[in-house]
C-alpha cells in the first residue's frame, strides 16, 4: 500500500517547484508508460490502472487499486527486465497474484468481454529527492510530460502532466502531512485526485460524457457500527470521497456548475460529522478544520445562488409570461471564482489534515484516544439522532408561524439528523430506510422555498440597481411564498408519521 499527496503545479509555480526539488541531492529519470484496460472498460470501471513502464533502462509492470481512504492506494510492482530499443514485454496480470491489487485485478479480467488492449500512454520526465520531516521519510517526485490517447490517428488527443506526489517511504504520517502542507502553501499548489489513468481516461472518453464520480456507500465500507475513533475516521473518509473529486476538478479549472452543487454537499456533510461525532473521540478533530471549511461553502454558495438559482428561476417566470432579462452573470469569470475559491492555502491545508486523519499509515494508533467503546458509542449516537429528531418535530409544528430565520434553521437540522442517519445506518433497523424516504419531501421542499427567497433578494437588488424588468421576479416570487411555505408544512406533516428509528443487536 502505497500513501501520498499529488499536488497540480499551477504553470507559473512550475519553475519554483522546479529549482526547491533540485535542492540537495536529487535524481531525474525519463519515463514512458503503456497502459492497458479491456473494450469493456472492466478495469476503469472499478477504479484500476494497469500499466508496463520504462524507467531509465528497465521495464516495470505495475497494478494501482482504491485504498481504504482518500490518501492509500494498494499498488503491486513487477520488474520485467531490461528495456530495449523498439521491444516491450507482453503485459502479464498474473504476476500480481496473491496481493489485493492483483487479486482486484484477475477478478476484474475474469468478468470482461474481452483480453486487454493498450487504451493510452504517458511520456514524462521525473525529478526525485528524499526528504525528512517529523521522523518521516518522503519522496518528492517532480512529474513533468504529458498523457497521449489515440495516438498516431486523427483522433489523437493529449493533456499536460504537471504534478508533485509526496510519498511516504517510512516514519510516521504526521511528518507527511506537515510537508505536504509546507510545499502546498510555498508554491501554491492544489490538491489532485485525477491520475494519470483518469487523465487517459477522459481524453479516450466523447467530449461532455465524463459520468460522475462514485461515492462508495457506507454500507460497503462497514456492516457493522465500528466504535470511537474508528468511526470517525470511516465516516470524515467516506465525506472526503465526496469532497475531494469535485474539489480537484474545479482547482484545475472545471466549468460544470454541477461540481459546486456536489462540493458544497460534501462540506455539509463533513460538518455534520465534525459537530456530531467529535464527543466519540475527544481531541481528535482539529478545530481549525471548521473555518476554512464555512469559508469556502459560503464563497462556492454565493457562486451557486447568481447561476444555479436565477437561471432555474428565471426559466419559470419567462413561462410565466416574464419579460427578458440581461445575463446574471459572466460564467467564466463565475468559474474562475471557483478555482481561487478552492485553491485557497487554508482550505487545502483542511483537505491535507483530513486526508491524513484518515488513514491507517504504521503510526495510525500510535498514541491516539481509542475513544468510546462499543456501548459508548450506539448510546452517544442514539441521543443525538433523537435530540436531532425532537427538534425537528418541535420545528415542523407551527412552522408558517416561524421566521424565516427559524424555519432556514430546522432546514439545516433536518439535513443534519439525515447526515447523520445515513452515517450510523448499519447500526440502525431496516425502518432506517423508510425514516431516510420520509425526510427527502420534506429536504425538497423547504430547498425550494429557500431557492425562492434566495432569487426574490437577488431580483430586488437587480431591480434596485436599476433593472425594471427584475420587478416582475420580484413580484412573481412574492406572490409565490405562502404556497411554497404551504408545501413544506405538507412535506413536513410526513415526518412526524415516519418510523422512530432503533438499534439493533449488533455488537
Amino acid at each position: 500500500m502505497e500513501i501520498e499527496f499529488k499536488f497540480c503545479i499551477p504553470p507559473d509555480r512550475l519553475a519554483a517547484v522546479q529549482a526547491a526539488v533540485r535542492r540537495g541531492r536529487w535524481a531525474a529519470i525519463r519515463m514512458e508508460a503503456r497502459y492497458f484496460d479491456t473494450p469493456d472498460g472492466a478495469l476503469a470501471s472499478r477504479g484500476i490502472a494497469f500499466r508496463l513502464r520504462r524507467e531509465g533502462d528497465q521495464w516495470v509492470q505495475t497494478v494501482k487499486a482504491l485504498g481504504d481512504g482518500p490518501l492509500d492506494r494498494q499498488e503491486h510492482n513487477v520488474a520485467r527486465g531490461p528495456a530495449t530499443a523498439g521491444s516491450a514485454p507482453e503485459p502479464q496480470p498474473q504476476l500480481h497474484s496473491d496481493t489485493v491489487a492483483g487479486t482486484q485485478l484477475l477478478q476484474a479480467l475474469q468478468a470482461a468481454s474481452g483480453p486487454l488492449t493498450e487504451t493510452y500512454g504517458t511520456e514524462m520526465d521525473r525529478l526525485t529527492r528524499d526528504v525528512t520531516r517529523q521522523g518521516a521519510v518522503v519522496e518528492l517526485a517532480l512529474d513533468t510530460g504529458r498523457v497521449v490517447a489515440h495516438r498516431g490517428t486523427p483522433q489523437q488527443a493529449e493533456a499536460p502532466i504537471c504534478e508533485l506526489e509526496l510519498e511516504l517511504k517510512a516514519g510516521p504520517v504526521a511528518g507527511l502531512a506537515a510537508l505536504a502542507t509546507q510545499w502546498a502553501s510555498r508554491h501554491g499548489l492544489f490538491l489532485s485526485t485525477v491520475s494519470k489513468a483518469e487523465r487517459g481516461e477522459r481524453l479516450l472518453a466523447a467530449p461532455g460524457s465524463r459520468s460522475p464520480r462514485k461515492v462508495r456507500d457506507l454500507s460497503a465500507t462497514y456492516q457493522q457500527l465500528p466504535t470511537g475513533l474508528a468511526l470517525q475516521r470511516a465516516v470524515v473518509a467516506h465525506c472526503l470521497q465526496q469532497i475531494l473529486g469535485p474539489a480537484s476538478d474545479l482547482a484545475d479549472g472545471s466549468m460544470d456548475d454541477e461540481q459546486v452543487h456536489q462540493l458544497r454537499i460534501g462540506i455539509r456533510r463533513l460538518r455534520t460529522a465534525l459537530r456530531e461525532l467529535a464527543p466519540l473521540a475527544p481531541g481528535s478533530f482539529d478545530f481549525a478544520w471548521e473555518p476554512p471549511l464555512v469559508d469556502v461553502f459560503q464563497q462556492l454558495g454565493h457562486l451557486r445562488d447568481r447561476s444555479q438559482v436565477l437561471q432555474r428561476i428565471g426559466v419559470e417566470l419567462r413561462a410565466a409570461g416574464g419579460p427578458p432579462m440581461p445575463s446574471h452573470k459572466d460564467k467564466d469569470a463565475g468559474l474562475c471564482d471557483a478555482a481561487h475559491i478552492v485553491r485557497n492555502a487554508a482550505f487545502q491545508s483542511v483537505l491535507v489534515g483530513m486526508m491524513a486523519f484518515t488513514t491507517q499509515g504504521p503510526d495510525a494508533t500510535h498514541g491516539a484516544p481509542a475513544g468510546l467503546d462499543a456501548r459508548a458509542t450506539r448510546h452517544l449516537l442514539q441521543q443525538r439522532l433523537r435530540a436531532l429528531h425532537g427538534q425537528v418535530q418541535k420545528g415542523t409544528r407551527g412552522f408558517a408561524t416561524r421566521t424565516p430565520q427559524a424555519q432556514h434553521r430546522l432546514r439545516k437540522r433536518l439535513k443534519r439528523l439525515r447526515y447523520l442517519t445515513e452515517f450510523v445506518a448499519p447500526a440502525l433497523d431496516a425502518h432506517s430506510t423508510r425514516f431516510l424516504d420520509s425526510l427527502q419531501p420534506a429536504l425538497s421542499a423547504l430547498g425550494r422555498l429557500n431557492d425562492e427567497r434566495v432569487a426574490a433578494a437577488l431580483y430586488r437588488e437587480l431591480a434596485e440597481s436599476g433593472e425594471p424588468n427584475a420587478w416582475f421576479g420580484v413580484g412573481w416570487l412574492a406572490g409565490r411564498e405562502a404556497l411554497a411555505v404551504a408545501a413544506c408544512e405538507q412535506a413536513l406533516a410526513r415526518i412526524l408519521e415516519a418510523p422512530r428509528l432503533r438499534k439493533t443487536g449488533k455488537r
